[in-house]
């Protein structure tokens, strides 16, 4: 059987999984019911009624029931996952804990908890508890010898240049991203296309296939049409279908599959710092300042190594010894006075070197 690529499938998400072929798609992301256990109406301090979710799907009659439902729609996604393939699953603190054990029982390996910190939570309107500002996002390979796709170099960039974190703020869905249906929320739990776009960009690559079990109102194949990627979504709810297909028929891919890639410095061809003082970039006798001040100071021999004192050696290692660490990355370590006298790090200047190369070519 050929993948339904690009297709929202109608009905039960197990049956539909079942009718996959096994080891087929990269990435399953599940957004399944919370089971919220709601006991009556919420009301906010001016005795309005706070929309919840009521829909029938959340309600199950215990926490056996609730395991078993979740028992089996994992089973199935993980059929269908790649060896190399993960599984994101998100919930919150009513059900996320159960779900997990589930999934390390079922032989999932965690990678990473991520909390979504929202920017515009909910107040709790009772002032009983703490306000509920987070949900929680499980990462998992398919098994603990799966080498599954992580784009650290996207997120790095993504996140001005830091290391992306496992906290990520970002907003719930509000405002025109919001679908309605008769000036109601078609759908109580939509979740904001801005997480699922991290989720994508992070863990697969143009071109994969994502599936999604509780497809709803198809934030997961909006974020993949954008991001050049496929999708498989399941649901049941035929309000739920119409307004993800007249959803998606409006979202656009990007033209240039080259601006769904990001360059990753590890690709790039080595170029070694004895490289900048032959292009006549640095010469022999500059010198060089580390450290958030330049207050340490090393000068440039012509063979490329630095001497700091009475040591001589590699960028990297007089930067450590410097410092007295273990190790530096000389290149963001070292700085130098450019044509305006700002301090900028050596590593501009081998990014000078690779932009000259790639306009050669």
């Amino acid at each position: 059987m050929s993948l339904p690529l690009d297709t929202l499938l109608d009905g039960d998400c197990v049956e539909t999984m079942a009718r996959l072929p096994a080891g087929s798609v990269d990435l399953v992301f599940a957004d399944p019911p919370y089971n919220l256990q709601l006991g009556g109406d919420l009301l906010r301090p001016n005795a309005s009624r706070v929309a919840g979710v009521e829909e029938e799907w959340d309600r199950f009659a215990d926490f056996a029931a609730y395991d078993a439902f979740t028992r089996a729609w994992a089973e199935a996604a993980r059929r269908v996952l790649k060896p190399d393939g993960a599984l994101w699953v998100i919930g919150s603190y009513h059900n996320i804990h159960r779900v997990g054990a589930i999934l390390q029982d079922l032989g999932f390996w965690l990678l990473n908890d991520i909390v979504w910190r929202k920017t515009n939570p909910m107040p709790n309107f009772k002032g009983t508890r703490f306000t509920n500002a987070h949900e929680t996002l499980l990462w998992c390979a398919r098994s603990a010898e799966s080498r599954p796709t992580f784009n650290y170099a996207a997120m790095k960039t993504l996140n001005d240049d830091l290391q992306m974190r496992s906290d990520w703020m970002l907003p719930l869905c509000v405002g025109p991203e919001r679908l309605k249906t008769d000036g109601r929320k078609t759908h109580p739990t939509q979740k904001p296309e801005s997480l699922l776009y991290r989720v994508i960009l992070a863990t697969t690559r143009p071109g994969e296939v994502i599936l999604d079990p509780f497809f709803g109102t198809g934030t997961t194949g909006a974020a993949a049409i954008r991001l050049g990627r496929h999708y498989i979504g399941c649901e049941r709810d035929p309000d739920y279908i119409a307004a993800a297909r007249a959803r998606l028929a409006g979202v656009t891919p990007v033209e240039d599959p080259a601006l769904l890639i990001t360059p990753s410095r590890r690709s790039e061809p080595r170029i070694p710092f004895g490289a900048v003082l032959e292009a006549g970039l640095l010469r022999p006798g500059d010198t060089l300042h580390g450290g958030r001040r330049g207050a340490i100071e090393a000068t440039i021999a012509a063979d490329g190594s630095l001497c700091h004192g009475d040591q001589r050696g590699s960028i990297h290692k007089i930067g450590a010894a410097a410092q007295g660490v273990a190790s530096c990355n000389g290149w963001t370590f070292w700085h130098y006075r450019d044509e305006a006298g700002q301090w900028q790090p050596i590593d501009a200047l081998r990014e000078r070197i690779r932009a000259t190369a790639k306009g050669r070519d």
